[in-house]
């Protein structure tokens, strides 16, 4: 999933400060999971930013709304009916979320309240970690279902770097080493050939250098 954290309070005051009329906008999906832009993410800052506005003597109308996802156009059309109360849309969805909702409605300003952060795992609650890059390429059977893009801090794809101790990286005491993971994993399933392969440098433009990646599927299209 697309993991986000809220920005500071005093960042999203500054951006929101020009607007008299501010939708709080939230997202059901991804950034619920992680607890950063789910409805209740959403009333508590919709609530926090009234008590600033209020403490400030300012008239500020701000109201508050959670759509399913922000990144779906049928979710977001939705809105067609209110938008047009508000001088300004404050998003708490991840970053697509943030330009789906401003495509659909080039008219207002629409503003990120949270820093997109990376494609993760929810370990435990509370507790998400990094483990893929989108890089377009899906090498995860080579490597065991361990990504050494995402999860190796050196990126790399031949073997291990020689820095890990007891199965931790050099770079941080608490980080498992990703190479450590790969050969115990690919040990256990019988995998080991696989990293008698050379493999070349990856090719990034799968990934980025070509504008924007979309993915058509016509016998998915109406």
């Amino acid at each position: 999933m697309i993991t986000a954290e809220q920005k500071p309070i005093q960042e999203i005051r500054e951006t929101i400060a020009p607007f008299k009329r501010i939708l709080v906008l939230g997202c059901g999906s991804c950034v619920a999971e992680c607890a950063a832009g789910g409805e209740k993410e959403t009333g508590m800052l919709a609530s926090t930013l009234r008590m600033a506005a209020k403490m400030e003597g300012r008239d500020v109308l701000i109201q508050e709304k959670t759509l399913d996802r922000q990144c779906v156009r049928d979710f977001v059309i939705l809105l067609d009916d209110m938008i047009e109360r508000y001088d300004a849309v404050l998003s708490l969805g991840c970053g697509a979320g943030v330009q789906a909702v401003a495509d659909m409605f080039p008219e207002i300003p629409v503003i990120p309240a949270l820093n997109t952060e990376f494609l993760g795992e929810t370990k435990d609650q509370g507790y998400w970690v990094e483990n893929c890059l989108g890089c377009g390429e899906c090498m995860l059977y080579s490597f065991g279902g361990v990504c050494p893009l995402a999860r190796c801090s050196k990126q790399l794809l031949n073997g291990p770097c020689g820095g890990s101790m007891a199965g931790k990286c050099e770079v941080r005491e608490d980080l498992p080493c990703a190479w450590q993971l790969i050969i115990d994993r690919l040990d256990k399933f019988g995998g080991l050939d696989r990293l008698e392969r050379i493999y070349p440098p990856k090719d990034w433009s799968k990934k980025q250098g070509g504008g924007p990646r979309k993915i058509v599927r016509e016998d998915q299209q109406r």
